[in-house]
């Protein structure tokens, strides 16, 4: 007697243990499908974001690029215009915005030009002006209008595009040249921090440690307080 309730108790925990293996099987082999599925989407996406990723910081970086540069060539524009009339660039923003609005400056109206046949037989402008020939007056024009164009917003000429949260870093400065002259010189610049800090960590520790090897500014600058370069762009250069 005591024989069979140990083969039934025997029996029962073998099938017992038969019939947990198999509702586990049932149960964990949809699951480990479905986290190796999972799995293989994550990697998949990394794989997918590590080549996207870098194609899309270059292509924001360009974009980006295209319009500060151009601001900053707005810039360049008005500084030399400041210069021509004070002899100085103007040291602050507050400064080049009073002369863009204030100043006026003169402004060559062309109307004709001279033939080849007259420039062959030795006629000048004034003589052509003279004649009626041709039209040359000057008339005089606030700066903003001459410089930048009628009705360009000179309250937004420091401020960084797409950022305008921050403003231009504007430096001036007066150097020698190699033939013992001393040279009014300006900068203006903004940093890559302020207009990819946005964007990708490490393509940005990448792309300024990549300027810093090669001893250029990490950023976009025009001009330069430490050599004369003809307010040349570092994009130009």
């Amino acid at each position: 007697m005591a024989i069979k309730i140990v083969i039934k108790i025997f029996f029962f925990i073998f099938a017992g243990r038969i019939k947990f293996k198999i509702q586990y099987e049932i149960i964990m082999k949809p699951v480990l499908r479905i986290l190796l599925l999972v799995a293989i989407g994550v990697l998949v996406y990394m794989c997918i974001q590590s080549i996207l990723t870098p194609i899309d910081f270059e292509n924001q970086e360009k974009a980006r690029k295209a319009v500060i540069s151009e601001r900053l060539i707005e810039i360049r524009n008005a500084q030399i215009g400041y210069k021509n009339a004070h002899g100085i660039y103007a040291a602050n923003f507050e400064e080049l915005q009073k002369f863009l609005n204030e100043t006026k400056i003169p402004f060559l109206i062309k109307e004709g030009e001279l033939t080849d046949e007259q420039l062959k037989s030795g006629m000048t402008e004034q003589e052509a002006v003279k004649k009626g020939i041709i039209r040359r007056d000057t008339n005089w024009v606030l700066a903003k209008d001459t410089l930048l164009g009628p009705g360009y917003d000179v309250a937004s000429i420091g401020k960084v595009p797409g950022f305008e949260n921050y403003t231009f870093d504007l430096d001036t400065a007066t150097i020698s040249s190699s033939s013992g002259y001393t040279v009014p010189v300006f900068q203006c610049a903004v940093p890559y921090d302020v207009y990819l800090g946005d964007l990708d960590k490490q393509l940005l520790f990448n792309l300024k440690e990549k300027m810093t090897k090669m001893n250029r500014y990490a950023g976009l600058r025009v001009g330069s307080v430490t050599e004369i370069n003809n307010n040349a762009g570092n994009w130009e250069l």
